[in-house]
């Protein structure tokens, strides 16, 4: 099940819009963790936000390599708040319209410091594979 996708940020100057970026041959899919994971370190960094506010501060700490589309966004929100690793209570956004804003629950918290531990351990053995003679 795949729900991320990072575009190469060398191409994203020649992508307009982002529903057409499934056609784009330079990008990379990754497991439906990997997203779950940056939702709760997007929350545990900005406290309460709207899910278009998380797909945001992705890109933007991502310096514009990561975009999570809304397709994969809610879905991984209601996922994660149905195992009780964030609430959410609606509000009004700074547009005046109406908003559900998520933060991380305690359960949450250490959910993200597991999955954490969990990605460092993957990326040490994904670099020594890598630069294996």
């Amino acid at each position: 099940m795949l729900s991320l996708t990072i575009y190469m940020k060398a191409n994203l100057s020649h992508v307009e819009h982002l529903g057409n970026m499934k056609s784009n041959k330079n990008k990379t899919d990754l497991l439906q963790g990997t997203l779950d994971m940056l939702i709760l370190k997007a929350l545990s960094r900005s406290g309460p936000i709207h899910g278009y506010g998380i797909s945001v501060q992705i890109r933007k700490w991502s310096e514009d390599v990561l975009r999570v589309e809304q397709g994969s966004l809610y879905p991984a929100l209601y996922r994660l708040e149905e195992q009780g690793w964030i609430d959410s209570e609606w509000g009004i956004s700074e547009n005046k319209r109406r908003a559900k804003y998520y933060r991380l629950t305690l359960s949450g918290k250490k959910q993200l410091e597991e999955e954490s531990a969990n990605w460092e351990r993957l990326s040490v053995a994904v670099n020594l594979i890598m630069q294996a003679g």
